[in-house]
């Protein structure tokens, strides 16, 4: 087959400056087709669109692993937990200790956790949102579940200092139920300042148990070991759920934490970022807590449960 030689262009457009007498030169001009110009005409909007969402106000706080702080010592220069009253007083002579009751019982720490957390009124935008979304000592959580709704910062600060309050007060109930006592029996001052919200109830409790108590045969609950934990407690001892647990695992370790109890519920959420060398002890109650902790100081880790 071969092919046939084109045929003379008849395209009046032709710029052949053999036709036209004088040589011009040619322009070349680049249409869009119209397809291509609707697309163009409606990034617009969409590049605006991007811009204002980047820089738009998004109703997540950014958190990270908090302060801890040891029930058993001091915060700022003051015991955490101050003791009075005959109970206190029998304890104090049983360790031979004086007035404030074990001490912490062989120099082991019982440590509270915390989260930190944008304040209430920062602004959070996407650029932050995706700085830290897969960071591991990062979390973007929605605001409602850092803060309550509503309300400015200083409501907000009120309405934390009152949680911790309520807090201390059940976990005194719980401590004191725990070892059969009343509060007849022995007066118990919490102080723990710059911190707020509920979830040191657990801890308080044990810290509680321990300088009255401690594991119940001359010793303290920790075995000499560091100890952190988080979770609400109730006037019966019940054991409830808190926020931010994996960045509580970190902060823990961080302290020097080789065992962390953890509500029982929320155990998936303790091992998505556990720190090596952190064992969890899942709780429901005090009293559980409390013979978990004995569990590991006898080195009976039948009796220990785990996550």
């Amino acid at each position: 087959m071969t092919s046939r030689p084109a045929s003379p262009s008849t395209d009046p457009s032709s710029t052949d400056p053999s036709s036209t007498g004088s040589a011009r030169p040619s322009r070349l001009r680049f249409r869009l087709s119209p397809r291509r110009r609707t697309l163009a005409l409606c990034a617009v909007p969409v590049v605006a669109l991007f811009a204002v969402v980047a820089a738009a106000p998004l109703p997540y706080s950014v958190a990270e692993p908090g302060i801890t702080a040891d029930v058993l010592g001091e915060n700022k220069g003051k015991p955490v937990i101050t003791l009075s009253g005959d109970a206190a007083r029998d304890a104090a002579e049983a360790e031979g200790e004086g007035e404030g009751g074990k001490g912490g019982g062989g120099k082991g720490q019982l440590r509270m956790t915390t989260i930190a957390a944008t304040p209430p009124d920062a602004t959070v935008r996407v650029s932050d949102v995706v700085k830290n979304w897969f960071a591991t000592d990062h979390a973007v959580m929605p605001r409602d579940a850092v803060y309550p709704v509503g309300g400015n910062t200083e409501e907000i600060k009120k309405y934390n200092a009152d949680e911790m309050k309520q807090s201390q007060d059940e976990a005194v109930k719980a401590a004191l139920s725990q070892l059969h006592l009343s509060s007849d029996d022995v007066k118990v001052s919490l102080r723990l300042a710059d911190v707020g919200g509920p979830s040191a109830g657990l801890l308080f409790s044990l810290g509680i148990v321990d300088k009255l108590d401690g594991d119940g045969s001359g010793g303290g609950l920790t075995g000499g070991r560091t100890v952190a934990g988080t979770g609400t407690i109730d006037a019966s001892g019940k054991v409830g759920a808190v926020g931010g647990v994996p960045l509580k695992t970190q902060a823990a370790k961080r302290d020097g934490a080789s065992v962390f109890l953890v509500p029982k519920a929320e155990c998936a959420d303790a091992r998505a970022e556990l720190p090596k060398g952190l064992r969890l002890v899942p709780v429901t109650s005090l009293d559980g807590a409390v013979e978990a902790l004995k569990a590991l100081k006898d080195g009976d880790q039948r009796r220990v449960p785990s996550c």
